[in-house]
């Protein structure tokens, strides 16, 4: 029987954070958003990237989730220092002086993270920074959007402003819950590098994760 620790009214609608054992679940308007059972493609969605890049890199995250990303980012050798964007501020709280920080040992307390309680797609589009990778996990795949706004993100223009926002040689990484041929084909017209990486999770179809870079 899961245990509900505490219920909040966030953008996206009714926010409720419970805990089923050992594990921490977020459920949004009564759907399943997230969990800390697994975190496997989350981590290799930043530690992939990173892989790619040279030592100091400015990682920008978004999503920050249950602070899987987050972590693997600070635990990278290469990455100097982690912008985080998440709209939700019971995520942010949860994760900053809440039971998740449990999950991630307190990362956002590290120096080298900023935190931006924003929705990513309007920031992203007012956005002047450069960063060497873009990491992104705000939806369930770029098919499958958590908020119907989210959609520009992966069409033609969506894939361009990113593109614009690395650094040379950086990388942009999109976390999905599946398959999504046509953001495949799209990131091929836009980058002259892409790499697409399945993650097998105990049910269902894999995790994907594209890593695209110029």
């Amino acid at each position: 029987m899961a245990e509900v620790l505490e219920v909040a009214h966030g953008m996206g609608g009714e926010l409720v954070l419970r805990r089923e054992g050992d594990a921490f679940e977020v459920i949004e308007n009564g759907v399943f958003l997230m969990d800390t059972r697994n975190g496997e493609s989350e981590r290799l969605l930043v530690t992939g990237a990173a892989d790619l890049l040279a030592a100091g890199a400015r990682v920008l995250i978004g999503g920050l989730g249950v602070g899987f990303s987050l972590r693997a980012a600070l635990d990278h050798p290469r990455v100097g220092a982690v912008v985080v964007v998440e709209r939700e501020p019971a995520v942010i709280a949860w994760n900053c002086t809440g039971p998740l920080r449990e999950v991630h040992g307190s990362a956002l307390a590290d120096p080298r993270v900023r935190v931006v309680e924003a929705d990513l797609v309007p920031w992203l589009a007012g956005c002047a920074e450069k960063f060497d990778a873009l990491c992104l996990d705000i939806d369930n795949g770029p098919e499958w959007t958590v908020t119907p706004g989210n959609a520009s993100l992966y069409g033609e223009s969506g894939v361009d402003g990113l593109a614009r926002l690395l650094r040379p040689g950086g990388v942009l990484a999109v976390w999905s819950a599946g398959a999504a041929p046509a953001f495949t084909d799209r990131l091929r017209e836009r980058f002259s590098d892409v790499r697409v990486v399945e993650v097998p999770v105990p049910r269902g179809e894999p995790d994907v994760l594209w890593f695209a870079r110029s």
